[in-house]
């Protein structure tokens, strides 16, 4: 979280008597004795929030206010004033103060609206990042979120399989977002300015099936759980990409399609057909870095869908994400950012162990991924995760953890 406060006030004494008031609380203060001293600094790029005192000669806190609303409107000001004046608090809140605090006020009251301003100033700006974000870039860029090297290889993937233009088989578990994996293929490709139809296998009779076929020409066809296309349909489809020049054909799936295949549920042909290409979608908890990124982006989401302010995210709800199993995945992760966004307390995210245990959990999360995508190769943990050897064989045996149990072939 951004820690810079820019502090003006034109009386020395009070000036930096406030600023070693912040210093003591681990914050960074940009002393200025006037508006004309400040200005400068007042950018919507500014990492930080503004506490002002309102009575100065000249430019006065009313004037640099709105300055500060000219230039950016979610910049945080705090309003000092030396007199209890209730109609100039009215005016100071109604022109669009963050806050409004009397001299002298209480050092603990007056870091806990500065450290209230902060976290208000570090969504808006991690908000803007991530809708940055969607706006530059190739679909995969702005669409499949997380900065892990597992979310970066899935990138990779769908940019793979834009570029061969054959069919794609789209695995991940329920909930991993194969829709929007399979969507980002077809943005990438050269089929982006042609039709993407996306259907249900297991809804389709045979009328379905041609009608969405047709209405793909040239385009993409997006099958969505494949695993539950009808026999029949099976061999109808088949038969439509044996017939010729038709749509892409991407299908998703949550299951084993070669177990489905050996049962005798699945065409072994239309199998080997769609098996073209595979993207893998990886598993939230094999990625627990970018549940934080991921939480923040639905968040966003959300509270611009329900026409909400974003509620801010704290880091011990952070620490209790990242410590959960999340079997859903991130449709499951959608969800509770949904009701966090409503002001609904989820069960899964509110409540449960202390903080130290959280944490503890998290650090296991992030072991047991890296051990994963390292394959057991201890060196390689040590370097992904930048600790020594002897650190992390104590995490280990803290958390009984055994490297061996990661190993390709170990049981």
């Amino acid at each position: 979280m951004t820690a810079q406060v820019l502090l003006v006030d034109d009386d020395r004494d009070i000036r930096e008597a406030l600023g070693q008031t912040l210093e003591l609380a681990d914050l960074t203060p940009n002393l200025a004795g006037s508006f004309v001293a400040a200005k400068d600094q007042l950018t919507p790029a500014f990492d930080g929030v503004v506490v002002s005192d309102i009575r100065m000669p000249g430019r006065d806190g009313f004037y640099l206010l709105d300055f500060v609303r000219e230039v950016d409107p979610e910049l945080p000001v705090i309003l000092l004033t030396g007199e209890a004046d209730i109609p100039m608090a009215v005016r100071a809140m109604s022109a669009g103060a963050y806050d409004f605090l009397e001299k002298p006020c209480a050092p603990q009251d007056f870091v806990a609206v500065v450290h209230r301003a902060l976290k208000a100033r570090a969504l808006v700006l991690e908000n803007r990042r991530l809708k940055a974000a969607l706006t530059k870039g190739d679909a995969a860029s702005r669409m499949l979120f997380g900065r892990s090297a597992l979310a970066e290889g899935l990138r990779d993937q769908a940019r793979a399989a834009a570029k061969a233009g054959t069919e794609v088989l789209i695995a991940g578990d329920p909930g991993s977002g194969t829709p929007k994996v399979a969507e980002v293929i077809h943005l990438l490709s050269r089929r982006a300015s042609r039709p993407f139809v996306k259907r249900a296998a297991p809804s389709l009779d045979a009328p379905a099936l041609a009608v969405a076929w047709d209405a793909a020409a040239g385009g993409t066809f997006y099958l969505d759980e494949i695993t539950g296309l009808d026999p029949a349909r099976q061999v109808q489809l088949l038969d439509l990409l044996d017939a010729g020049p038709g749509p892409c054909v991407l299908a998703g799936t949550t299951h084993d399609l070669k177990a489905a295949v050996r049962a005798g549920t699945f065409h072994a042909d239309l199998f080997y057909r769609l098996d073209m290409i595979r993207v893998r979608i990886p598993a939230l908890h094999q990625r627990p870095e970018d549940i934080p990124a991921l939480f923040q982006h639905y968040v966003a989401q959300a509270s611009e869908q329900a026409n909400v302010t974003p509620p801010p995210i704290t880091p011990e709800l952070t620490a209790r994400l990242m410590a959960q199993e999340w079997p859903g995945n991130a449709r499951a992760l959608m969800n509770v950012a949904m009701r966090f966004s409503l002001g609904l307390h989820d069960a899964e995210a509110q409540e449960g162990l202390g903080l130290a245990a959280q944490m503890l959990q998290v650090e296991r999360s992030l072991l047991v991924a890296s051990l994963q995508r390292q394959q057991g190769n201890a060196t390689g943990v040590a370097r992904e995760l930048q600790m020594p050897r002897k650190t992390l064989y104590d995490k280990l045996n803290k958390h009984n953890l055994r490297a061996d149990d990661f190993r390709r072939g170990a049981d």
